[in-house]
């Protein structure tokens, strides 16, 4: 094994059993000869193999010239993590690494059974990997001793810092063995890491290792320019697009996090989400999920996330900006490991465009910046992935060839070309057409757009040509109902495309949406009613669970409410159109008519109401002489009030105002 050389021997069998052909620049560092015995506070980024490196620095301080451990009464190192589920993940690649050695590791993590992890102690555990929080309750319920400790590493001790750690950590380092050696491993070396340091560590080497460049030319970065409201909607797409293995989603908060989980699952995506209000036993369940491939996407926030290692990990998205260089490639070096190829997509809301092309430079990336992926775009993509899909390739078996013969003799190719094409769309979710952000559009002249502005017709006037030219070139129309509503949380910015995807039609055969509480109508051009029926099949699904019927003309719900556009407002419209976008046409289309603003009466102008109400049908002339006086009247009110307000505050001197108080008193 030549390329660890001067690693402990059976730690080097381990190394070369499990395929590692050769050591990472953090591994490197820390098996220089000059580091073996003394105090390290080292930057590494996630994902350099840090877990392999301090397991590798420890061993021979652990060891010394042993080739296998020896029974103990007390732990000989204690390596602390930030959460659960970095913790259980160290301690997982530890046993492998100290596998040939004999090495007890034992775990002390929050949420697991405390009893269970004190018979562990008993026994006599070499190694012990915990959380802050836990291995304090056994400090202090005197289960765990550290006096014979010989070994602390603080994995991520940044991280643990920011979560409020210091406290724990400060009990545990003074509970440990003076005579320690102890190495801090962090992304990054703030002010608070610097003093904990000196604090704690005996003239420490400071090893850099954070070649951000090298660790990241796997990832694929993109910047996605969005309008605020459309973010889940661009998310939404991203994961479309992609249709990546396994993707993970960063949020702010929980709360954002429960929202994502629950539409994205109603849109039929596999979800499973991880924060911070989860239960061990509930983050576990999440997590095989994702292992078992039995869920693609997790959504997560910062903290709940920090230390999981999710397989196969392809795409990462930051639905909001990260707050600073460190936690965008944090995030992001979840993907792009060992070699493999990922994607890290960053959604840029308005107004934050400048903000994260600083963040970018800071962070030496070069992203590629553009809109999300449009449904044109994903649909391209799905066509490809069905002509490349490997099922198409597989050779054919002996208990197929009798069915097949037979789909052959009663269909043509084309036809079981269609049903093989549908049944692959039919497990995807509709993707999403979205609006344009105006503001990441190319500027325009601003005395242009005012003269264009100044030139254009009143609103009435354009939204009345605009419907009469949409309804022209749309022409005969048939009227079809969709088995949800707006009780199904439908709307027409995702009805639409899936009507589209799974009609086979053109964005100009659809015309009116209109989605009342339970059930969706709407329009298809009569020049393509037959064949988007055709497209549909037999069992008329639009999706899993939306099944569309015929009806022809225009449904009575409807048609009662033609002549009063006021009783369309439990009713969410939209006509399509080739010149304005879906959200445009939803909003102008079907504008209900602007209410007359009634006048509000003040205290200060009761009087004035009640006269102007007592005269219900005054003639033309009397109501504007009415109105002037009521006006007059209230001028001079005005300026006897100012005058009064002026005369008080006239004489400036205070002796002049006392005297003046004091004859008024008398009098």
């Amino acid at each position: 094994m030549t390329n660890f050389d001067g690693v402990t021997a059976g730690l080097g069998k381990a190394l070369e059993d499990r395929g590692y052909d050769k050591p990472t620049p953090v591994q490197i560092a820390i098996m220089a000869p000059e580091l073996e015995h003394v105090d390290l506070l080292v930057s590494a980024q996630t994902g350099s193999g840090k877990t392999v490196a301090f397991g590798i620095s420890i061993a021979s301080t652990l060891l010394g010239n042993q080739a296998t451990f020896k029974k103990v009464n007390s732990p000989l190192a204690i390596i602390i993590a930030p959460t659960r589920e970095l913790a259980l993940q160290v301690k997982s690649e530890l046993n492998w690494l100290y596998a040939s050695t004999n090495a007890l590791v034992a775990s002390c993590v929050g949420g697991m059974d405390i009893r269970s992890e004190r018979r562990s102690l008993e026994k006599g555990a070499h190694i012990v990997v915990g959380t802050p929080g836990r291995l304090c309750d056994h400090i202090k319920r005197k289960s765990l001793d550290l006096s014979s400790i010989k070994a602390v590493v603080l994995d991520e001790a940044d991280e643990m810092l920011n979560m409020g750690f210091r406290e724990e950590l400060e009990i545990i380092l003074k509970a440990s063995a003076v005579d320690r050696r102890t190495l801090m491993f962090s992304a990054t070396v703030p002010k608070t890491i610097v003093t904990l340091a000196k604090r704690y560590q005996r003239d420490a080497i400071r090893v850099n290792v954070s070649s951000d460049q090298e660790q990241h030319r796997d990832i694929e970065y993109c910047a996605y320019t969005v309008s605020n409201n459309e973010r889940e909607n661009a998310i939404i797409n991203i994961l479309r697009f992609y249709n990546a293995k396994t993707a993970i989603v960063f949020c702010a908060t929980r709360a954002l996090v429960n929202r994502m989980t629950n539409r994205f699952t109603n849109r039929g995506f596999s979800v499973v989400a991880l924060s911070g209000e989860l239960s061990q036993n509930q983050r576990m369940h999440a997590l095989q999920a994702i292992r078992d491939g039995r869920a693609k996407v997790c959504i997560a926030t910062d903290v709940a996330a920090r230390g999981i290692d999710l397989p196969n990990l392809e795409l990462v998205i930051h639905s909001d900006l990260p707050k600073n260089r460190e936690s965008l490639l944090h995030r992001s070096g979840r993907t792009g490991r060992a070699g493999r190829k990922g994607v890290s997509s960053v959604i840029v809301s308005s107004g934050a465009k400048k903000r994260a092309e600083r963040l970018f430079q800071s962070a030496k990336i070069n992203a590629k910046w553009s809109g999300p992926p449009t449904l044109h775009e994903i649909m391209q993509r799905d066509d490809e992935r069905i002509l490349l899909d490997p099922i198409l390739s597989n050779p054919l078996q002996d208990g197929e060839i009798k069915l097949v013969k037979k789909l052959t003799s009663i269909h043509s190719p084309e036809q079981l070309a269609v049903a093989f094409m549908r049944a692959y769309r039919s497990g995807q979710s509709a993707p999403e057409e979205l609006s344009v952000d105006e503001k990441f559009e190319s500027e325009m002249d601003t005395n242009n757009s005012r003269n264009q502005r100044r030139n254009k017709p009143s609103k009435s006037k354009r939204d009345k040509n605009n419907r009469e030219k949409i309804q022209e070139k749309f022409g005969d129309a048939e009227w079809f109902s969709l088995s949800v509503g707006r009780k199904h949380t439908a709307e027409a910015r995702w009805v639409l495309p899936a009507l589209i995807r799974a009609g086979g039609v053109d964005k100009q055969d659809i015309g009116a949406i209109r989605i009342l509480e339970n059930k969706t109508f709407f329009e298809v051009a009569s020049r393509s009613a037959e064949k988007f029926l055709s497209n549909l099949g037999p069992s008329r699904k639009l999706e899993k669970s939306m099944t569309v019927d015929r009806i022809g003309n225009m449904p009575a719900e409807l048609a009662n409410n033609k002549s009063d556009q006021n009783k369309l407002e439990n009713s969410d419209e939209a006509v399509i159109g080739d010149s304005k976008d879906l959200r445009t046409q939803t909003e102008d289309y079907y504008r209900k008519p602007s209410k007359v603003k009634k006048k509000k009466f003040n205290k200060t102008n009761k009087n004035k109401g009640k006269r102007k109400r007592s005269n219900k049908n005054p003639d033309t002339n009397d109501r504007k002489e009415e109105k002037l006086i009521i006006k007059s009247e209230s001028k001079v009110k005005a300026k006897k009030n100012k005058k009064k307000s002026m005369n008080k505050h006239e004489n400036k001197n205070p002796q002049t105002q006392g005297f003046s108080t004091l004859t008024r008193k008398k009098v």
